[in-house]
This record gives structure tokens, sequence and C-alpha cells, in this order.
């Protein structure tokens, strides 16, 4: 299994509202890419969910996830960052060290 989030601090549609608090963590099976699921904490969580539901229901990859146009500036950016993270391109983060 593999993981990552993304910060609702890094996005420009988060700090329009004034509410930064929050992210989008996707959970996937590390060796097919294929997505298990999602938390989604912050303003729009309820609104954003469905992305993360379709993706699961419908066997989408973060590869998938990742190559779906999102909207600029929107909160849903976040699915799509996260997914990016989760295959080491992020692309508005620093990708993370590995302790090997």
């Amino acid at each position: 299994m593999t993981t990552a989030r993304f910060p609702f601090a890094a996005l420009g549609r988060a700090h329009a509202y004034g509410a930064t608090d929050g992210m989008v963590k996707v959970v996937a099976n590390r060796s097919s890419g294929a997505v298990l699921g999602a938390h989604i904490i912050g303003p729009g969580a309820s609104d954003l969910i469905a992305e993360a539901a379709l993706a699961v229901t419908h066997g989408v990859t973060l590869t998938g996830l990742a190559d779906t146009i999102h909207a600029h500036p929107t909160l849903g950016e976040a699915t799509m960052e996260a997914a990016m993270g989760a295959l080491g391109l992020p692309l508005h983060t620093a990708p993370v060290r590995r302790r090997g």
C-alpha cells in the first residue's frame, strides 16, 4: 500500500476562501496503483469525496487520477496533487525523502 497527502494550505483557492486547514490523502495499491480510498478533511470535503468514490468504484489508478484534468484554482486539485505525490511526481510540494 502507498499513500500521499496534499495540504489545502498549498492551494490558491483555499487561500481565497480563507480556509487553509485540511488535506486530501489518497491510498492505493503499491503494485497495481489502483486507488483504494481517500481521506478528505477541510472545506468542501463532502463535495470532493465523489471523485475518490468514483476512482475506487471504477478501478482508477493513481496515474489515471493524476492525468485527469482538474480546473485551476479549485480545491479538487488537491486530489490530483495527492495522486502525483504517491507516484513520486509532486507538482506543488517537495518530494518526500524515503529512508532506505
